[in-house]
């Protein structure tokens, strides 16, 4: 509710593409989440049993819903309505406190916390898609004058040396996490080489202007013809740049491009057409986990203070409204492992040695998106906090960009 406070009511309806939902929709939900897999198996009547249909996101299990690509036909229920809705929820969800049924709902309640922080993330990139779309690039926050942010310092890229051989990735168990982080299980890594950040948009910019999007060999098959596909001329640098006038569009309007920033909203495509055109590659997913492990960055996510998280190894998440990767700092090691922006990995999103999905309907929560899918690690800077960790697997497959995705490179040690 906090997210959706600077909004028009008129914001909160339209869909701008079928990938993305409105706010309104994301309120109501995030909601319902609650409602069907909290109080339901409690004995709470629902609200209104129409919104198991109109705000269903693809649990089969439980019953047909309103499909994904009309969700913002919905003009009914009203903004009003749903924000009553919210409240009706919240008010029987703070009846459980101090019931001795708490512990029977305890994980949906759990699951339904980290699910709405997922939520929370997509009410934003999906936002920034419908501002970008509007001829008018309107700001979602517009920013103070004492509020501009420092360009930062040029970072010169460095490589980190890991040596490989057997490691252990996954989660242990010892706290939440998604199924799709389980179990954890032994895998061969080869040596290899980390990049000490994230590629920046000068870096992109460089790829640009030496023809990487007329360069064949640079592109796997698939991405080629992503980059020709008819009607998109326009595919010739990531989404929100405009070459011409030297501008990206942001949560807080259109600005100058910063070349020390990191570049976001990249497909997979486009990571890799990168990644070959640098003379490296992108890490795969244990690799990755493998570096943030023993780098200790997620220790130091947690130790540093709020003030200063912008400025450490680590990016800008959500609670530091920066709405936009910020450029890395100096001496920070391997920086931006978690933050800033979501990183491509060379990994098919495919379950772990042993993977069960929970029972119910919560199996459908991960494991039927296991095909045609990449997996990306680290967060970003429209990501909650505590919602990330050195585990967590995000997915999404290589055409997508709406999400802030950027770009690691990792390169082999012979």
């Amino acid at each position: 509710m906090r997210l959706a406070q600077p909004l028009e009511v008129e914001d909160w309806v339209v869909q701008s593409m079928p990938d993305a939902s409105p706010v309104k929709w994301h309120l109501a939900h995030t909601t319902w989440f609650f409602e069907r897999f909290v109080l339901r198996p409690l004995g709470v009547p629902p609200v209104s049993e129409a919104y198991d249909y109109l705000f269903n996101s693809y649990y089969e299990s439980v019953g047909s819903r309103h499909p994904r690509a009309r969700r913002g036909m919905l003009t009914r229920p009203t903004a009003a309505e749903v924000v009553a809705y919210r409240s009706a929820v919240d008010a029987r969800l703070a009846e459980l406190e101090g019931s001795t049924r708490l512990a029977e709902v305890a994980e949906a309640l759990e699951l339904g916390k980290n699910h709405e922080e997922q939520h929370q993330e997509l009410l934003l990139t999906d936002l920034k898609h419908l501002f970008g779309e509007n001829p008018l690039a309107p700001a979602y926050l517009v920013e103070r004058e004492d509020e501009v942010r420092s360009p930062g310092e040029a970072t010169t890229m460095t490589w980190h040396r890991f040596e490989g051989g057997l490691a252990s990735i996954g989660h242990d168990g010892s706290s939440f996490a998604f199924d799709n982080e389980h179990p954890r299980h032994q895998v061969f890594v080869a040596p290899f080489e980390l990049a000490s950040r994230l590629v920046t948009c000068g870096e992109y910019l460089a790829f640009i202007e030496d023809g990487g999007y007329r360069r064949p060999e640079l592109w796997l098959s698939e991405g080629w013809a992503w980059v020709n596909a008819p009607g998109c001329a326009a595919r010739r640098a990531p989404m929100y740049w405009d070459l011409d006038a030297g501008t990206l569009f942001t949560l807080r309007g259109k600005r100058a491009l910063v070349a020390n920033e990191p570049v976001c909203h990249v497909t997979y495509y486009e990571a890799d057409a990168y990644a070959r055109w640098a003379r490296s590659r992108l890490p795969r997913e244990a690799e990755w986990e493998v570096a943030a492990e023993r780098c200790g960055a997620e220790q130091r996510m947690a130790e540093t203070s709020r003030a200063a998280r912008s400025h450490d190894a680590n990016g800008a998440f959500m609670e530091d409204e920066a709405l936009h990767p910020l450029a890395a700092r100096r001496g920070a090691g391997i920086a931006q492992l978690f933050g800033d922006a979501w990183e491509w990995t060379a990994s098919a999103y495919e379950p772990y040695p042993g993977f069960a999905p929970l029972p119910g309907a919560f199996g459908e929560y991960n494991g039927k998106f296991m095909v045609s899918q990449m997996v990306l690690r680290g967060g970003s800077c429209a990501t909650p906090r505590d919602h990330i960790r050195a585990t967590y697997r995000n997915f999404f497959p290589p055409s997508a960009a709406w999400q802030f995705t950027g770009i690691r490179l990792a390169r082999d040690i012979p």
